[in-house]
């Protein structure tokens, strides 16, 4: 499903554990780490999206995590011209994304498990600091990444997202 402007609809998932650690996935057969993310199907809402690709991408069922919070618009990227499928109709220059922020409850992370999709995204992960994946996540990536953890981080960290004097967020300290 690709919206008029060339958009697929998508949603980002942000797994985080008591610590404030998140959640990092390695892309299977590459070095390429990160966040769970996955395409909404036609006539599906964007919660009930994340919890399927929770659970096609990492094994997590909805009794696993605790729903935290959620971007307040679409976040958008686009491809670069060398990831466009020209052969494609309709032509896909990008995502727009919803994002989610979970906590893990306690002990779940044992049930993680990469094959319960069709198709296995990811073959291994770890726990990372909050930041980290700004400076990691592949290039085309990074705005995206920097708006929705920003947005919310405030929820799981909020000394570490500096808020202004109008009580809006502002960019994330350097770690």
């Amino acid at each position: 499903m690709i919206d008029s402007k060339g958009y697929r609809p998508n949603v980002g998932i942000i797994l985080c554990n008591d610590q404030g650690r998140v959640f990092w996935a390695k892309r299977k057969g590459v070095n390429s780490w990160q966040f769970p993310q996955g395409g909404i199907d036609c006539n599906e809402d964007p919660e009930a999206a994340m919890y399927r690709e929770l659970w096609e991408e990492t094994g997590l069922k909805n009794e696993h995590v605790q729903l935290l919070g959620r971007t307040r618009y679409w976040l958008r990227y686009k491809l670069p011209e060398k990831y466009i499928r020209k052969n494609s109709l309709p032509l896909c220059i990008g995502q727009k994304q919803i994002w989610f922020i979970l906590r893990v409850i306690n002990g779940s992370e044992t049930e993680v498990c990469f094959d319960c999709g069709e198709k296995q995204e990811f073959d291994d992960w770890k726990w990372i600091d909050y930041w980290y994946p700004l400076q990691e996540v592949i290039y085309f990536k990074r705005k995206v990444y920097k708006k929705a953890m920003t947005e919310l981080g405030a929820i799981i960290v909020p000394e570490a997202v500096p808020v202004n004097a109008q009580g809006f967020l502002t960019k994330p300290r350097d770690q």
